[in-house]
């Protein structure tokens, strides 16, 4: 698959997300949010849910943690538009409540194949729902974030979501310190890349 061929593919995992209608999601939002960015990127951020902001715009991560996110990617020489970005769930739950499972079950291939699409060295799952549905069911996030675990050729990081940074200031320092540790995870997996190391 050529470029143009990959990029038309993505857009076409975009616009049958905006068409969506699986599960209940789709009767309350008002738009859905496929996700955004690079459709080659190193790295790939995954979410829980949009809230209200990416509801309204169709857009992720565009409210308050959004900002946030796009400030650590800053502090470590990433910009925004060098990833992709999106979430477990593409449509966002009545009053920001958690996702059911059948709401993400039924958003679970449109996430595989962007997944799949993309091909990323890095998946940083942000918060508990995204790390669980991607990483491990039980996994807590309080004790593995920041810790990569490799997965089908792809590095996976439990991280804690930005909006818990912002509700509470005791997550600011973890959240700084996994951002410098993916740094380094980013260095090391572009590195190994152009060696064809496999440590």
């Amino acid at each position: 698959m050529d470029s143009s061929e990959h990029e038309s593919a993505l857009r076409e995992v975009e616009e049958e997300v905006r068409r969506c209608r699986r599960c209940r999601l789709a009767r309350t939002r008002r738009r859905a949010v496929p996700g955004e960015g690079r459709p080659d990127a190193d790295i790939m951020f995954v979410g829980e849910a949009p809230g209200g902001e990416e509801d309204a715009q169709g857009r992720p991560f565009v409210g308050a943690a959004g900002r946030l996110l796009t400030n650590l990617l800053r502090s470590i020489g990433v910009d925004r538009e060098q990833v992709f970005i999106t979430n477990i769930v593409k449509c966002r739950p009545p009053g920001n409540r958690d996702p059911l499972p059948e709401e993400i079950e039924a958003c679970n291939e449109y996430l595989l194949t962007q997944i799949a699409l993309i091909k990323p060295k890095i998946i940083c799952a942000l918060g508990r729902f995204a790390a669980q549905t991607l990483i491990a069911k039980n996994l807590s996030i309080s004790r593995e974030h920041g810790k990569p675990r490799r997965m089908s050729g792809i590095l996976y990081i439990p991280i804690f979501h930005p909006a818990a940074a912002l509700h509470q200031a005791r997550y600011v320092d973890a959240l700084e310190a996994d951002f410098r540790a993916l740094r380094g995870i980013l260095d090391g997996e572009l590195k190994r890349e152009r060696t064809g190391g496999d440590d």
